[in-house]
């Protein structure tokens, strides 16, 4: 029987619910069913397995945190400092709107289950690579130090970068949700990071 459109929103937006909370693998077909509304049978009738009903999640993730971040129009930004700036202060306000999706993208990414691995990579891989190439463009514009290496420059960067998103991710996870006064915090000491690698820690 074919998916009516709305349907197929209320499955997704109850699933995504129940992944957000247990993650993929402690989540079990029955409580997706269960969220949802729907039989086990239903679930694997329209969406074949778990495995695809958490693409579909994801898919739908994806394209809300898109349109929020409007990655699709990152020539908006000027300058590279500038566009990390304003892409991590949308994330922040992205995640008080929309934790549960926020929080399945950043595991889907981050720290995906083993067997969604090649899957994800092959599906969002592309968008991505596409992401830090303009990102990489915009890092061409800084001027460095004489003897510093770009490239070593623009990994040390994005290590940084990523360890914050992991830190946020894990400590919200704990006990941070929807605590302004905590992103504001988190965004501070990021700050910080960054402006001890632009600017150098040694007198």
């Amino acid at each position: 029987m074919p998916l009516q459109l709305y349907e197929k929103e209320q499955i997704l937006d109850a699933c995504l619910g129940v992944f957000a909370r247990h993650g993929y693998s402690k989540t079990s077909t029955g409580m997706l069913a269960e969220a949802a509304g729907i039989s086990k049978a239903l679930i694997f009738h329209h969406f074949k397995s778990k495995k695809n009903l958490y693409l579909s999640v994801l898919d739908d993730c994806i394209e809300k945190l898109k349109a929020h971040l409007s990655l699709d129009d990152l020539s908006q930004y000027k300058g590279f400092f500038a566009a990390k700036e304003k892409i991590s202060l949308a994330k922040l306000g992205f995640f008080q709107k929309y934790p549960d999706v926020y929080k399945v993208t950043m595991d889907a990414f981050y720290s995906p289950p083993s067997e969604l691995k090649d899957d994800i990579a092959e599906k969002y891989g592309e968008q991505f690579a596409v992401r830090n190439r303009f990102l990489k463009q915009l890092f061409e514009q800084v001027p460095l130090k004489e003897g510093v290496d770009r490239d070593e420059a623009f990994e040390l960067v994005m290590v940084m970068m990523e360890h914050f998103e992991q830190k946020f991710l894990s400590e919200v996870r704990a006990e941070h949700d929807f605590d302004p006064a905590y992103n504001r915090r988190l965004l501070e000491e990021r700050n910080r990071f960054l402006n001890m690698i632009r600017f150098g820690i040694e007198r």
